[in-house]
């Protein structure tokens, strides 16, 4: 590996080692520019790789709120606004229990090189906090929204951070976020948050962006390698926005999920999650605030598997859709002993390092990357920024297509940078690199600061 490569590696691995998850993205991101980085010495010169791993802004702040019975609760709120070289800070907010500076770090870190991946004109960005709105009344959710907003209002702007959902963060906290925003500023800015509610700014099909694009960017996958997505089988986690997304456009283009999970375990739908009533309630349970899985299985009368996680199922696609690391060497190596021809990473960083490489060391098995397959999100809030910024409203359709071609072009440009590096059909060092090559570009244009 590069000297300079290393070296920045290195110094992450010491400053930031009690922030795993941002050291392993870092590691699996510049695994891949070694070719690159040889070939730019300017790179070293100006230290653009030390001035990456470094947010340009970030934030950290406290968010007081009173909960139904006068009790009041003190959380820790967080914006890192990681890169904005190409455009506004985007990514989304998380609000878990778990969230603290490294996951939002990982997280804004792996946005830089999605949004840029993208094609459109946005930054890289995350932030969240460490609140859990599970079992949250909606009048709880509200004063927390309200609160975190008031912190976080100064900082953001539609010419310069532009915050979405992300786990925890759905169109109702959305909806309260802007209400707050609204009120501070005193006027109606709705470009300032994305994935609002269609009558105050929000886009067509935002909700299923995501798991839409990750089929699409699929579909690519299979086409070049002579097959058709029609009645393959997949393995998906979750119930999200995410998974929701999946399965109605595999429903729709004629494939099926055949399990989805939670934290209680995992189901197995033969059948699929195929029919509307199965897709609607998916919807269902995600907003009981239950966050159980077996609710499913109980309703349609399919297999549960407590405990369990689905990767050791035989299908055709293997689709991780819910968290960080959920895949390790375990469930890889169930993954290659079941032959699975396809393994399509759509959570943020779903499979750990050695895992990703041991996936990707199996010829027998196509890997395509979570910065590139999960991209359509974002692309499809930068669409609804384009709409606010226009006053205009798109049909469903035309957000659609552009979704799509949006995705048909990603997966083009992962390919692409793969081959004229010498890397053959790895689209994982293609999206680290092709996402890259942009950003650093435009760094270098702007001067060092």
């Amino acid at each position: 590996m590069n000297k300079y490569l290393e070296s920045v590696i290195e110094n992450v691995r010491t400053k930031h080692a009690n922030e795993p998850e941002f050291v392993q993205t870092v590691e699996e991101v510049f695994s891949s520019l070694d070719p690159v980085v040889e070939r730019h010495p300017e790179y070293e010169k100006f230290d653009l790789l030390n001035r990456l791993v470094e947010p340009e802004r970030q934030f950290t702040f406290r968010v007081v709120w009173q909960d139904d019975a006068g009790k009041y609760h003190t959380n820790t709120g967080y914006r890192f606004q990681f890169n904005g070289a190409i455009g506004p800070y985007k990514g989304g907010l998380r609000f878990q229990k778990n969230v603290y500076s490294g996951i939002i770090k990982f997280l804004g870190f792996e946005q830089i090189f999605k949004n840029a991946l993208t094609g459109l004109p946005i930054g890289g960005a995350k932030g969240g906090a460490d609140f859990d709105p599970t079992s949250k009344s909606d009048a709880e959710i509200m004063r927390f929204c309200q609160s975190y907003m008031q912190a976080l209002y100064r900082y953001i702007g539609p010419d310069v951070d532009v915050p979405a959902g992300d786990m925890g963060v759905g169109g109702r906290e959305i909806g309260y976020l802007f209400g707050e925003y609204r009120r501070l500023k005193g006027c109606f800015e709705n470009g300032v948050l994305t994935g609002k509610g269609f009558s105050f700014g929000g886009s067509r099909i935002r909700p299923e962006a995501t798991g839409y694009g990750a089929v699409y960017f699929l579909e690519n996958v299979l086409k070049d390698d002579g097959q058709d997505i029609k009645g393959k089988t997949i393995a998906a986690a979750g119930f999200g926005n995410v998974t929701w997304g999946i399965c109605k456009k595999a429903t729709e283009l004629s494939a099926k999920v055949v399990t989805l999970s939670g934290p209680d375990g995992y189901i197995y739908d033969p059948d699929g999650v195929a029919t509307q009533e199965k897709i609607d309630y998916i919807v269902e349970m995600r907003n009981s605030g239950r966050n159980r899985v077996q609710d499913y299985a109980d309703k349609f009368g399919v297999e549960f598997f407590p405990g369990e996680k689905p990767w050791g199922r035989k299908v055709d696609i293997v689709m991780p859709s819910a968290m960080q690391n959920d895949v390790h060497m375990e469930q890889a190596k169930q993954i290659a002993a079941n032959k699975i021809r396809y393994y399509i990473e759509v959570a943020n960083m779903p499979t750990t390092n050695d895992a990703l490489k041991f996936l990707l060391d199996q010829k027998d098995i196509i890997v395509a990357p979570s910065k590139a397959v999960n991209a359509g999100g974002v692309a499809t809030s930068a669409l609804e920024m384009s709409q606010n910024s226009e006053r205009l409203v798109w049909t469903a359709k035309e957000v659609d297509d552009r979704l799509h071609e949006i995705m048909n072009t990603i997966y083009q440009n992962c390919k692409d940078a793969a081959a004229r590096n010498g890397l053959g059909h790895n689209l994982v060092a293609g999206a680290n690199i092709a996402g890259f090559e942009r950003v650093a570009d435009a760094m270098l244009a702007q001067g060092v600061f």
